[in-house]
């Protein structure tokens, strides 16, 4: 046995035990009846950031919230206190975003004030998401969703949602 780690690394690799994931790091493959199986997203994520404090989702998950929004998003957001970019980790991209404050888990709530913050940015109908917004609002609980506007929302969705919540 030597010191010479890359070599042995790269021997594991070569021999199909360890897969390469992105530069420094790598996985053990595990086997389903279906071949073999990536690592979670979770687990990709929690080792390029080398922390767990963090909250990967896919904008696709807006859909849930039952705002009219329809697009199916191929890319990966991950809120975290530590990296911001995009990164190719494996065959997957993740668009890391630095952010004060997320939850630990997604939430409606959490999603509503998100899709509210980020609408800019999505592929949506913006003056059809806000009266669907606007309409939907009383199928929240309103403590929980004051208190994910509080704690997550931009000033411009705290602002729309207070005149929504006075008219």
């Amino acid at each position: 046995m030597s010191n010479a780690v890359d070599r042995h690394v790269r021997e594991l690799v070569a021999e199909g035990l360890v897969k390469k994931l992105a530069q420094g790091m790598y996985y053990v493959p595990r086997v389903s009846s279906f071949g073999p199986v990536p690592p979670e997203d979770a687990e990709v994520v929690g080792s390029f950031l080398r922390d767990s404090d963090f909250l990967v989702f896919s904008p696709s998950a807006y859909n849930a919230v039952g705002l009219g929004t329809t697009q199916l998003y191929n890319r990966t957001l991950v809120y975290n206190h530590k990296r911001h970019g995009v990164f190719k980790l494996g065959n997957r991209q993740f668009d890391f975003r630095v952010k004060p404050r997320f939850p630990k888990k997604l939430t409606p709530e959490f999603l509503f004030v998100d899709l509210l913050n980020n609408l800019e940015q999505l592929a949506e109908d913006r003056d059809a998401v806000l009266r669907q917004a606007q309409s939907k609002l009383s199928s929240f609980d309103l403590d929980k969703l004051k208190r994910a506007l509080s704690t997550f929302g931009s000033v411009a969705t705290r602002k729309r949602a207070k005149g929504w919540l006075s008219a």
